[in-house]
């Protein structure tokens, strides 16, 4: 899907989107990744006609396929309008709203809108800064670090969205420690040594309703890296807390190495699952099993405790189904 040049306050980006000047009745959001899903669902919420469109065969595409397919269903409920396997080809800015030609699967559609919403990624702010002059070494519009964040030029160092890995601000911050811890270590400040991170085991989560929460493997990528997996999903419809707060939407998926019992990755969506997401990223990281997780108790009534009950769905031991 081609990048959209913004124009004025017809065509814009995420940034703009938070400081309109007044609410749009109608917008065409490109892109369905985390940040034009939340932002569809945010001007929906509110009373603003909103279609989403997705060049990739479903919408949050990094997530889990279940995922998609159920945050799919719940926007689709909500009155948002949804377009897979298409790409804008064209916006006509010339008359009072927009005019957005798209291709889909059956053929070309022009939708109107009084505002486009562009949100097909997002690019680091490298040029124009410098770096050429001094030497530092960038590829695929980021720049080249190690694993402490050092560049090929002494004395640089970079963190953040303008380097390879999440652009997410608490990738950011980690990084931020990382690079200075060893920094201060090789000055002899700091008697640690730091550690890379794993950017694997980095939660990611889509504040939308319901919510999204994922960290680690997805199923597919999971079995793609050749594991022999066992999977458990847990209903939100089934969770006593879920029911007694009213938001039964959504469900709880594991994913484990069959092998070993190694904890491969965690999918949510519903209701506060960005809030217990880190159960799994602590669990990856002490390279807890399942066995040690079915141990542990978990408190009741709550959202969290769907994490060991879809584990136990894995596992053949469910007793909440």
């Amino acid at each position: 899907m081609p990048a959209l040049k913004q124009d004025g306050k017809k065509i814009i980006g995420y940034r703009e989107a938070m400081v309109l000047p007044q609410q749009p009745k109608s917008l065409i959001v490109v892109g369905c990744g985390a940040i034009g899903i939340e932002f569809g669902y945010f001007y929906n919420s509110i009373g603003t006609k909103v279609t989403v469109i997705e060049f990739s065969p479903r919408i949050v595409p990094v997530e889990d396929e279940d995922i998609s397919k159920e945050l799919e269903k719940s926007l689709k409920k909500q009155g948002i309008d949804v377009l897979v396997n298409s790409e804008v080809t064209s916006v006509d800015t010339s008359g009072n709203g927009v005019k957005a030609k798209v291709k889909t699967a059956n053929g070309e559609v022009v939708l109107e809108a009084d505002v486009v919403l562009s949100a097909v990624g997002v690019a680091a702010n490298i040029e124009g800064i410098g770096l050429e002059a001094v030497g530092v070494k960038t590829e695929k519009g980021k720049i080249n670090v190690d694993q402490f964040y050092k560049t090929n030029v002494a004395g640089v160092y970079a963190i953040g969205d303008c380097v390879p890995g999440q652009a997410l601000a608490h990738v950011a911050s980690k990084e931020a420690i990382i690079c200075v811890e060893a920094i201060a270590k090789a000055e002899g400040k700091y008697k640690h040594q730091p550690e890379p991170i794993d950017y694997n085991n980095v939660p990611g989560c889509t504040y939308c309703y319901p919510e999204v929460a994922s960290v680690g493997f997805t199923e597919a990528k999971a079995k793609e890296a050749g594991y022999e997996v066992k999977v458990g999903k847990f209903p939100l419809s089934a969770s006593g807390k879920a029911s007694a707060a009213g938001h039964t939407e959504g469900f709880v998926k594991v994913i484990f190495d069959a092998k070993y019992g190694e904890w491969l990755g965690t999918h949510m969506i519903g209701y506060n699952v960005t809030e217990i997401i880190a159960e799994t990223v602590v669990g990856r990281k002490l390279e807890t099993t399942y066995h040690e997780v079915l141990n542990a108790i978990h408190p009741h009534p709550t959202i969290s405790e769907s994490v060991k009950d879809a584990i136990e769905v894995a596992y053949g031991e469910a007793i909440h189904l």
